[in-house]
């Protein structure tokens, strides 16, 4: 809490009102999170623990915040050897492992710019990154895959590897290097505007973006950790992402230790349900947050009331809308509420359920102090309450929530930061009690026969029959409606394809949700297009549509 003070004027809130209202961030002259967080702990609470970190092999290790500090001093030292400096970008591809938290604090100390990325990434997808960005090194975890990968990509960079060796890689060995690292002075240190980390986008159309945040990024997720993960000091909190999506940055390092909350990692080799809420049960976690997709397997569990989770008071989901019916259920058998949140790799947390707010199932939530949201229409103009309009953020003079634009893409800011707002591409309506209710990205809105159609809420219809465990609606030719519903369903074990389920499932929706928003294609799959962060591919599945699979 000492820390947050020096940042907040006002840290405690009676209302949602008195949140909006009188919500304001102290920016300091200059910010960097790897001494003003981390140092700033070791010095006041060199005890405080900052990371708690297990895998599948049994193995855990704790790291308090003096631990943290005179490691990343020691990284430093190591990554200045190597040739690293100021404003170099330099590539992480390190899961969950604990390392990752070490890297990327010395490289917030020297100023570089971190680059997190996906283990999922194929030569091709490194490659592009290493050219897209100027990357100077890259630190990959010791994964057959990952270095086969790095291999084939043929970049003339440094390659250091973590967790074991291999040929051609320096290892990453810390030891010897001096504990401390005084502050960078003069040209060598950190000013605010200074870029801090850089995410590549999703790319679900298109090639990725470079989404770049400025040292100011950290200040900005006090919000996203403190009032809607609702994260508590000397306490655990749990976000499921792996280092190389933006949801790590928002639920496992900036917001948290700024509120003095212990991160706990779980490095799992493949996401099982039942492990997962082994973990949760057995470390006592009291906040925690994960996507959708996860509670929804999670609830697939027949047994999942065996595990005491009376820990956590506060479940968080984001990266994808919350489907009513998963709500309820998760509800329903463990009594938690999902608060759902909503942001973007280019934010931290727009539109959320904050402590204060009372979740209804399926809505977004309301605004983040920190933003001037709005919603327009196609020509730029504030939509009333129960119209469909796209998310806007106006008012782009706040330096710590919001990105600084897409890196060396001067044509692509041009399209996005318009009119005065920056426009999202998500489309959404708000009730008249100020909840917000998401729709889909721009690209995503079906227009079949004059009607405008959500794909959120055909796919929140579908997921109440108990034959559907994961599913993705999108549009389909039609040579007289011009676009009509598909529906694409991985089927939960027991359920088989067929003429009748189908007919079964049109009928469910029908009955649920408005008529002629049922799907007029079916299709069954085994596992639906994902992205690297999890996000489904819904334009490739719209191409398949109209082209046939390749």
């Amino acid at each position: 809490m000492r820390l947050l003070k020096k940042y907040l004027p006002r840290v405690e809130f009676d209302s949602y009102e008195d949140f909006i209202k009188n919500y304001r961030l102290n920016i300091p002259e200059s910010f960097n999170f790897g001494f003003d967080c981390v140092e700033a702990w070791s010095d006041v609470e060199p005890d405080k623990l900052a990371l708690c970190w297990c895998d599948d092999r049994g193995n855990e290790k704790k790291i308090t915040f003096s631990e943290m500090n005179r490691l990343s001093n020691q990284a430093v030292h190591f990554f200045t050897e190597k040739g690293i400096k100021k404003g170099d970008p330099v590539l992480l591809i390190l899961r969950r492992r604990w390392e990752y938290w070490v890297c990327a604090v010395a490289l917030h100390k020297l100023g570089a710019i971190v680059i997190p990325a996906s283990l999922q990434l194929t030569a091709k997808d490194i490659s592009y990154r290493v050219r897209a960005a100027g990357i100077k090194m890259m630190v990959c975890v010791h994964d057959a895959f990952v270095i086969s990968q790095a291999a084939q990509a043929q970049v003339d960079i440094p390659r250091v590897i973590i967790g074991g060796h291999s040929d051609g890689w320096m290892d990453f060995s810390i030891e010897a290097y001096p504990e401390i690292f005084p502050h960078p002075v003069g040209r060598a240190a950190t000013c605010n505007e200074d870029l801090m980390l850089i995410y590549f986008t999703s790319g679900t159309t298109g090639m990725p973006k470079m989404v770049q945040h400025s040292f100011l990024h950290p200040l900005g997720q006090i919000v996203t950790a403190k009032y809607w993960q609702q994260v508590q000091e000397d306490t655990l909190h749990m976000s499921v992402s792996d280092s190389g999506w933006a949801k790590f940055g928002w639920g496992k390092i900036y917001g948290q230790w700024l509120c003095g909350a212990a991160v706990f990692a779980y490095d799992m080799d493949n996401f099982v349900p039942a492990s997962l809420l082994q973990k949760m049960q057995d470390y006592k976690l009291t906040t925690f947050c994960a996507p959708p997709t996860m509670y929804r397997f999670m609830l697939q569990e027949k047994d999942i009331k065996k595990y005491d989770l009376s820990s956590i008071k506060h479940y968080g989901n984001a990266g994808e809308p919350l489907n009513p019916e998963v709500f309820r259920r998760w509800k329903e058998i463990t009594g938690g509420e999902l608060r759902e949140g909503f942001g973007q790799s280019e934010s931290s947390v727009l539109i959320a359920n904050f402590k204060w707010v009372s979740p209804r199932a399926g809505s977004m939530g309301k605004p983040s102090p920190l933003y001037d949201i709005d919603l327009v229409d196609a020509e730029g103009k504030s939509c009333e309450n129960g119209i469909e309009g796209e998310i806007v953020i106006r008012g782009l003079d706040n330096p710590s929530g919001l990105f600084s634009g897409y890196y060396k893409d001067d044509s692509y800011n041009a399209k996005v930061f318009r009119n005065g707002y920056y426009a999202t591409g998500d489309v959404a309506w708000r009730d008249d009690d100020g909840y917000y209710w998401f729709v889909g990205r721009n690209d995503d809105v079906i227009k079949c026969s004059g009607y405008r159609i959500g794909p959120f809420e055909v796919e929140s219809a579908l997921i109440e029959h108990p034959a559907v465990i994961e599913c993705a609606v999108t549009a389909a030719p039609d040579p007289v409606r011009g676009q009509v519903v598909k529906a694409t369903i991985v089927l939960a074990p027991g359920f088989a394809p067929g003429d009748l389920l189908i007919k079964e499932l049109q009928a469910h929706v029908k009955k649920v949700t408005a008529p002629y928003k049922y799907p007029r294609i079916v299709e069954f799959v085994r596992e639906l297009p994902k992205t690297v962060s999890g996000k489904i591919k819904r334009a490739q599945i719209r191409k398949e549509s109209e082209f046939g699979k390749e």
